[in-house]
């Protein structure tokens, strides 16, 4: 019999490592004393070995040794989340069945079921994740049900796209911004959801970093900047809180740190202010230690307002009501005697380990008592939740409605006998209907809120106690589709909307049906399907649905079938608006043969050559020179340049990631550029006439428009002017900062 035995049929027990990947054994098992109760040494060390074997001789994409990143992956599992060490011994074989020779069967038989299963589970995400199409829906639900049976599975995934991304300077820009749009798009946000703060914000701001990285290094080198004040301003705040905690007998870790750098971005977009305005850049947190209760949050919070003062709707209590991942913490702003912003957190060290691990710190409280979690059984019901009946027709909907719950944040509402609901932020009382029963959502015709009538339609704020009047009959409305959030409303009304267009489209076969009787005319199914794609229909069902509901006339139809009977065939004409799909070769071949006189200017370097290629700019973000921009090859050849934060440029790596290709501005460009700035400031005489006499005659800017509002002694103004590139368009923002009355200009997105 041929000896089958590839390099890692080894004993692991005896195989000796050479010494480089000894010290890193060493280090690995380092990091799991510090920070596991318990490490089987041997287990781990038999891992490593097998890890560093199969992957011996594969390089990454930076050029070190593969087996690097499920050692880093390892790592990550063991010091940032906390885990187990068999989720290490995982980690450690996470990629080994997808990219070498060792399966599943090996891993089993050398590390147990549950390795092999953790194992299996990881491997099965990472193919969802590549594609989220209606093809890989099944697999999606698939993944969802394994990470409710174990959570440990999702964590380690975390945990390997975390250092990919902390790695993911090496790859072609092309793979780093899909790569960091899905991580946007679908990592971070479940993060939240899991109550990983720590991974979902690191999370975040290296994508943002690849996403838009003239922000990011805009922010992040404001607070370098700022660093020292800021640090003596927190400890200034902090110094009498100290003392007056320390005279009480409190045992507490107090700390300051600011807030990440996307958290920063997304408030600036959010309120439409710089930098320089944002004031709450950062937060204290007090920690109490054990034995402290939550009850000594509470004292700590009279503490606190004692000292400074708080603003009322900026308090919130998540103690008494956690968030849905067991997030629990008090949370106030107070404003010091300088009139300085500051979020304070209070916790005790317990509700710290959750907020800072999350589900992980709820699996391991579950293993070691018995009755688990409550929190953690909560989120796996949401889990399930949103697997309740989704139909095989709409899996692309489904998967959207989960992304659509992972981004939300909740809100609490009570029903009439004070039983707490949780619901995502922008619910409706149609949403809470649905949360009840099924049966109360589709019968339900008013709403009481607080024990006044209000629109079904009506969002819900936290705390509203909600009562649901219902019919005799289903009362769902189609319309409402556009005012719930939850997966469970939008699910049921949409199946609600297709049974109707069925019925609709039945009474319009009826129609014709009818008509072609009278007439004496037969005709195949399949001849009416082509033409109703000739009338630019996607199926007869689409046609019939029209003459149904009235909006095409069935005559027409008449003329066309009576003509295509008359001749015995119908002229087929290819529909340009929805060309058959492309292949990546048809893709690249369709770009380099396109049209390439559009512009002298050669203002762009595409895929690093390429600069006679027909292109145009994105109405959406309107790229300027400077800005970091991807570009869109359309079906006709040409690419369409976008900003890389632009909101369609992710939509588009998600749909079409094939057609996006690396540009990059060139250089010398004799060109003029629209831009666009927003000049806050006093509403005086002569302002606009400072402002325009800035624009021509100091920086020699030509203006396009200028918008302005006044209201209450300031104003507000949009300026679009032309610009060289990025770089004048700050000079132009500087110089209109120093005006006489301008508080603050920013560029206008």
């Amino acid at each position: 019999m041929a000896d089958t035995k590839t390099k890692y049929d080894i004993d692991l027990d005896s195989y000796i490592l050479d010494p480089p990947q000894q010290e890193d054994l060493d280090e690995l098992l380092r990091v799991c004393r510090e920070n596991l109760e318990e490490v089987d040494e041997d287990l781990v060390s038999r891992a490593f070995k097998l890890c560093y074997v199969s992957h011996e001789g594969i390089d990454r994409a930076s050029g070190e040794p593969y087996y690097y990143h499920p050692v880093s992956v390892a790592k990550i599992v063991a010091s940032e989340i906390n885990i187990d060490d068999v989720s290490v011994v995982a980690s450690l074989l996470h990629d080994t069945v997808e990219d070498t020779e060792v399966t599943l069967d090996d891993i089993k038989e050398k590390f147990g079921d549950t390795v092999s299963h953790l194992i299996d589970g990881v491997t099965k995400i990472s193919g969802v994740f590549k594609s989220r199409n209606t093809k890989q829906a099944e697999t999606f639900m698939k993944m969802l049900l394994s990470m409710a049976e174990d959570i440990r599975v999702v964590l380690i995934k975390f945990a390997d796209r975390l250092h990919n991304m902390r790695t993911i300077q090496h790859l072609p820009r092309e793979k780093q911004m899909q790569k960091a749009s899905e991580t946007m798009e679908l990592y971070a946000p479940l993060a939240h959801r899991f109550g990983l703060f720590n991974i979902k914000s690191e999370l975040e701001d290296l994508c943002f970093k690849v996403i838009d990285p003239n922000s990011y290094k805009f922010i992040a080198r404001k607070l370098r900047e700022k660093k020292e004040a800021r640090e003596a301003f927190i400890e200034e705040f902090m110094d009498p809180i100290e003392e007056e905690l320390d005279d009480q007998g409190f045992t507490f870790e107090m700390k300051g740190r600011p807030k990440h750098i996307y958290s920063i971005f997304r408030k600036m977009q959010r309120q439409q202010k710089p930098f320089e305005e944002i004031y709450d850049l950062f937060a204290i947190r007090i920690i109490l230690e054990e034995p402290h209760t939550k009850e000594d949050c509470w004292r700590v919070y009279s503490i606190i307002t004692d000292w400074y003062t708080p603003i009322p709707k900026r308090f919130r209590d998540f103690i008494s009501v956690p968030k849905a991942n067991g997030y629990q913490s008090l949370h106030t702003t107070v404003i010091t005697k300088k009139g300085r912003k500051v979020e304070v957190q209070i916790r005790t060290r317990h509700m710290d380990d959750i907020a800072e691990k999350g589900v992980a710190a709820h699996w391991k409280y579950k293993e070691g008592k018995e009755g688990g979690s409550e929190t953690l059984d909560k989120f796996v019901h949401w889990v399930r939740d949103v697997l309740d009946n989704p139909r095989p027709d709409a899996a692309t909907e489904f998967v959207k409605d989960f992304q659509l719950n992972l981004y939300q944040d909740e809100i609490y509402v009570f029903t009439p006998d004070g039983e707490l609901r949780t619901l995502p932020q922008g619910a409706t009382p149609i949403d809470f209907a649905f949360d009840i029963h099924s049966e109360i959502g589709e019968r339900a015709i008013a709403a009481k809120v607080n024990g006044k009538m209000a629109p079904l339609r009506q969002k819900l704020d936290i705390g509203d106690q909600v009562e649901i009047i219902t019919g005799n009959k289903i009362n769902l409305n189609p319309d409402w589709i556009n005012d719930v959030v939850t997966h469970k409303a939008k699910s049921r009304i949409r199946q609600y909307i297709k049974q109707k267009e069925r019925q609709t489209a039945d009474e319009g076969r009826e129609i014709w049906e009818k008509k072609a009787k009278r007439a004496n005319i037969e005709i195949s199914e399949q001849d009416l399907t082509r033409i109703a794609q000739k009338l630019k229909f996607d199926s007869t069902q689409d046609l019939f649905y029209d003459i149904g509901k009235g909006s095409f006339d069935v005559n027409e139809l008449y003329d066309v079938v009576k003509q295509f009977t008359s001749k015995g065939r119908i002229e087929e004409k290819e529909d340009e608006d929805k060309p058959a799909p492309a292949t990546e070769e048809e893709i690249q071949e369709t770009y380099i043969n396109a049209a390439r006189s559009i512009s002298d200017d050669k203002a762009l370097v595409i895929n690093g050559e390429l600069t006679n290629v027909k292109y145009s700019y994105a109405n959406c973000c309107n790229p300027i020179p400077g800005d970091d921009v991807m570009g869109f090859i359309s079906r006709t050849g040409d690419v369409k340049v976008h900003r890389s934060n632009c909101k369609n440029i992710h939509h588009l790596i998600q749909t079409d990631g094939e057609r996006i290709v690396d540009v990059s501005w060139a250089k010398n460009i004799d060109s003029k550029f629209l831009g666009a700035v927003k000049v806050v400031g006093e509403d005086r005489v002569g302002m606009i006439n400072d402002i325009t006499d800035v624009l021509s005659k100091s920086l020699e800017t030509n203006m396009k428009s200028i918008n302005v509002n006044s209201d209450s002694g300031m104003f507000e103004g949009i300026l679009t002017v032309y610009v060289d590139d990025i770089d004048h368009l700050g000079r132009i923002i500087n110089k209109l900062q120093k005006v006489g009355g301008v508080k603050s200009v920013f560029r206008y997105e």
